[in-house]
């Protein structure tokens, strides 16, 4: 079979007279243009063979946020028609690193983590954890339930 028969449109290969078979080595950078049919990321590169968008496998899923976004791409073997994308390429914002928020999830547990407070928001219900200590819960409605001992500990309880 020579390099220039389609079976396909999906399993198309690249004539081998306009296109010579080349190998990438290393991370060459792209652009996420869309999603195939299947979902599969759809990419872009300097050098792309036949200047199409290639369908890609993928470590990590873009989304529809992320089109138009450059996309770090490895392949296959060193074959320019086997993209494999594994990762959005992201800038890092001007801020003080003092002022980044961070976020791990490792299926267990969920740590959210900023220097001067976190926020969970929804509505007009809000939970703050500060610097300093406080915990500050708010709502039109706040309920506490136990099906155990419920403590409550402080230096002082104050109602009002």
């Amino acid at each position: 079979m020579k390099h220039n028969d389609l079976a396909d449109e999906t399993t198309a290969t690249i004539d081998s007279d306009r296109f010579p078979c080349r190998s990438l080595d290393g991370v060459v950078i792209g652009i996420l243009l869309g999603f195939s049919p299947d979902g599969s990321p759809l990419v872009a590169f300097s050098g792309n063979p036949g200047e199409q968008a290639l369908a890609a496998r993928f470590t990590t899923r873009p989304d529809a946020s992320d089109l138009g976004c450059e996309v770090a791409l490895l392949f296959e073997g060193g074959d320019p028609q086997r993209p494999v994308l594994i990762g959005v390429v992201r800038r890092p914002e001007r801020r003080d690193a003092r002022e980044m928020t961070i976020a791990t999830v490792d299926r267990q547990q969920l740590v959210l983590s900023a220097e001067q407070e976190v926020v969970l928001r929804c509505g007009r219900a809000s939970i703050t954890l500060t610097r300093a200590g406080k915990v500050l819960i708010k709502g039109d409605y706040v309920s506490s339930r136990s099906s155990g001992t419920q403590r409550l500990c402080g230096a002082s309880i104050e109602f009002t």
